[in-house]
């Protein structure tokens, strides 16, 4: 049986909305070809498996395929790895990625610090109005934005986005919030920002030095079930 915990990363100031993320605390004897059957099935945007909690050594697996680097789940096994151990975090070790990713609390969120060229090859794509973005529709298969990040300024003196997140390359049709795709903007627009993503997550991010950029936000815990690794 393998035990899935569920989080929400980047939810609202009420905790509502955020991203659902699965992470298995527990992966040994899982393969490669395993792992990413159980991502496949669960369907979320992503999930991890954290095969040294202690080091915090971890994979992150799309339904589609593996990434070395991504926003929401990084900053949700933070969170859920702090709260396991009692304390916070200071690094995070993808097994796709050279060096570990800082991570740390402040202003009642989490947060971790990336080099943009980790992240995802996300498209960025500006309208002019955040009406623009509400109205827009999912891309079809085949069709443009197939992995890309739409935003509008809702308020540019005050940094505030709004955005939406295209991921049919990955296996997602729609991603609810999206933290690399936002790390990468905030570096892009070289300033803080704070993003109200998909149905009304929020996603903070911020320019942390050349090449570098910090995405953080608040965390929930949803539930935990089990599947059979037999059934993936």
């Amino acid at each position: 049986m393998v035990e899935v915990h569920v989080v929400r990363v980047f939810t609202d100031e009420a905790g509502r909305y955020g991203n659902p993320l699965g992470v298995v605390l527990d992966p040994a004897g899982l393969t490669g070809a395993q792992r990413q059957a159980v991502a496949t099935r669960l369907g979320y945007s992503e999930t991890v498996f954290v095969d040294d909690p202690e080091a915090a050594r971890l994979q992150i697996f799309t339904p589609a395929c593996e990434l070395p680097f991504a926003g929401h789940p990084l900053v949700g096994v933070s969170w859920l790895l702090g709260q396991v151990s009692g304390r916070p975090l200071e690094v995070l070790r993808p097994a796709l990625v050279t060096a570990p990713v800082p991570t740390f609390v402040a202003e009642e969120a989490t947060w971790i610090r990336g080099s943009v060229a980790d992240a995802p090859p996300w498209d960025h794509v500006r309208l002019d109005s955040p009406a623009e973005v509400d109205r827009l529709q999912p891309p079809d298969a085949g069709g443009p934005w197939q992995k890309a990040q739409v935003w509008a300024w809702a308020d540019e003196p005050a940094g505030l986005i709004r955005a939406r997140v295209f991921a049919r390359a990955f296996g997602v049709v729609e991603d609810e919030a999206c933290g690399s795709a936002t790390l990468m903007l905030a570096a892009a627009v070289g300033r803080p920002v704070a993003v109200r993503h998909g149905l009304g997550s929020l996603v903070l991010a911020r320019p942390a030095g050349p090449g570098l950029a910090e995405v953080g936000g608040r965390v929930v815990y949803d539930r935990a079930f089990v599947v059979e690794p037999a059934g993936v």
